[in-house]
């Protein structure tokens, strides 16, 4: 306790305890809504605009990605570092190495929370800009393993998760960081799958925005 004077008048100060962030998956969990999934209708990659740069560093949203999550990358002569053409990738989602090359298909970048999920947590009421934002969010971007982000497609945590199980708390970690930041629902099953994955790693924190 400390006591200061204010205007003559003796005042004791109780120690205060400043509230922490918010910043564990499982306490961010419980702060998203619930509901059912809404109607796809309406849906298309197109409401999604990406590869945009919107941190306008000169390079799209997708070789950014590249950059953050490869090593040992080379780019394509005169595109000044932003154009990645080869590079290695330890892919979270299988744990395996994976040598990436600009002329073969084996490293997509994956959306998080899927367009389409999103479209249908809430996304289908955003505008344009918040759309484009979400797609381009480095939050939800991620490089990965080409076939396993294709079995995945557009399914949340209920329907699919990666093989690689010491990557899934940071995973849906990552998911709900996306769902809290945009403000999208979850859907029971959803919800269901998150916390089953979260009983392991309770004290798993939100990735870093």
């Amino acid at each position: 306790m400390r006591r200061i004077v204010v205007l003559g008048l003796l005042l004791t100060l109780l120690p205060t305890t400043a509230p922490a962030a918010a910043n564990d998956a499982l306490t961010a969990l419980n702060q998203l809504e619930v509901k059912g999934r809404a109607a796809k209708t309406g849906y298309s990659r197109a409401q999604f605009p990406h590869w945009s740069d919107p941190d306008r560093n000169g390079c799209d949203a997708r070789n950014d990605t590249l950059k953050r999550d490869l090593t040992n990358i080379t780019y394509k002569v005169g595109t000044r570092d932003c154009k990645v053409v080869g590079g290695q990738l330890l892919d979270p989602f299988s744990g395996k190495s994976i040598t990436f090359s600009s002329t073969k298909s084996n490293i997509d970048i994956d959306h998080l929370v899927a367009l389409s999920n999103a479209w249908q947590t809430g996304a289908a009421y955003f505008d344009k800009a918040k759309r484009t934002q979400i797609a381009n969010d480095p939050l939800n971007l991620l490089a990965v393993d080409a076939k396993l982000n294709r079995q995945k497609g557009d399914g949340d945590a209920a329907t699919w998760l990666p093989p690689a199980k010491s990557f899934r708390c940071e995973y849906v970690a990552a998911q709900i960081a996306v769902k809290l930041k945009y403000s999208l629902w979850l859907t029971a099953p959803e919800k269901s799958a998150m916390s089953r994955v979260l009983e392991s790693c309770p004290e798993q924190l939100l990735p870093v925005d």
